[in-house]
């Protein structure tokens, strides 16, 4: 006999194997069903939140027209990154852009994020 069943008969429970068993399915079916509800109120919510970024993206455009129609007004050049000075000991321009793109392909750290202080050509003796 269940463990379960035998701790309620000798506790003098007076319920039948069918009512527990209709017991323990209504309980199931309240768990699943709140499970449900939790899916659809997600659901809801993350179709709400990308209308709401399609929107906001649907209205950057529409003020940057007006902008763009207007007459040629002259645009400030782009900031130039520089993260410093380079030094280049006995190496030549092409050899070191080189080096600094293979340094960043084995690292894996874009290049733009590297920051180079000096490169020095070392010969073999």
């Amino acid at each position: 006999m269940n463990p379960v069943i035998q701790l309620a008969v000798e506790r003098g429970s007076h319920l039948t194997i069918g009512e527990m068993m209709m017991n323990a399915g209504i309980v199931i079916l309240v768990v699943f069903g709140v499970l449900f509800l939790m899916y659809i109120l997600i659901s809801l919510s993350g179709k709400i939140i990308q209308g709401i970024t399609k929107l906001g993206a649907k209205e950057e455009p529409a003020k940057a027209a007006p902008a763009a129609a207007a007459p040629a007004a002259p645009q400030a050049p782009e900031e130039v990154f520089s993260s410093g000075s380079l030094k280049l000991k006995n190496c030549d321009e092409k050899t070191a852009a080189m080096i600094m793109a293979i340094v960043a392909d084995d690292s894996g750290i874009p290049l733009e994020e590297l920051v180079f202080k000096s490169i020095k050509l070392v010969e073999k003796d």
